[in-house]
């Protein structure tokens, strides 16, 4: 097994000799999330949703604390179902605020029954909210060619997550800031930013070329 000293920067290799990106060293449900689910294309507009939601609540927090109450926030938020979500009232903020299996945030319980509402209207006015964040998928040659830890840490935001992300505040969104967006991206497949070395990056890249962009149906 490769330690951290000999691995090359940003992956680990672990005793099955997998190697993966760095980040998700801590626990095996986190590798399980990486190799199952970081960067594979979603254009179902439920998980999309749920996503969005999540990054909010992620806010000044690891994305490990989430993912570890992800269970307890699809029971709290009705399995993220936008419509059930935005008819929420003062009466589920307060139950919500009670539920110590999610992180009680008064501000981004709030936020969440608010972007539903918004999420409604994207939905009304593009059919889907795939259609809608699939159009902010960048351009393959406006991406670097190689992934590397160094490339990544120099992309906590983009050019389309910026976009992205003003265009969903003149909406009424909140918590959906230009690096809260790029992890969006980055979850949700928009762009494959597994390393380069990483077992999972040839997967990604295989299923972002079968998978059809909505934006582009």
């Amino acid at each position: 097994m490769l330690d951290a000293t000999t691995a090359p920067a940003g992956l680990f290799t672990d005793d099955n000799q997998v190697t993966r990106c760095v980040w998700c060293r801590a626990t095996l449900p986190y590798q399980q999330y990486h190799d199952q689910e970081w960067g594979m294309p979603v254009g179902d507009d439920q998980h999309l949703f749920e996503k969005i939601c999540l990054e909010g609540f992620q806010a000044g927090l690891s994305w490990l604390t989430i993912l570890n109450k992800r269970e307890a926030f699809r029971s709290a938020f009705a399995g993220f179902d936008l419509d059930k979500v935005a008819a929420f009232d003062d009466f589920d903020i307060k139950r919500l605020l009670l539920d110590a299996g999610i992180v009680r945030h008064r501000g981004k319980i709030a936020s969440t029954i608010n972007d539903a509402k918004r999420a409604q209207e994207v939905r009304q006015e593009f059919g889907t909210l795939a259609t809608y964040f699939w159009q902010f998928e960048p351009e393959l040659a406006a991406r670097p060619s190689q992934i590397t830890h160094q490339a990544l840490q120099a992309m906590a935001t983009s050019a389309q997550s910026i976009a992205m992300s003003k265009d969903l505040r003149k909406r009424g969104w909140s918590f959906v800031g230009p690096t809260t967006m790029y992890a969006f991206m980055q979850a949700m497949g928009l762009v494959n930013d597994h390393l380069e070395g990483c077992a999972a990056r040839v997967r990604v890249a295989v299923a972002r070329e079968e998978f059809k962009s909505p934006a582009a149906r």
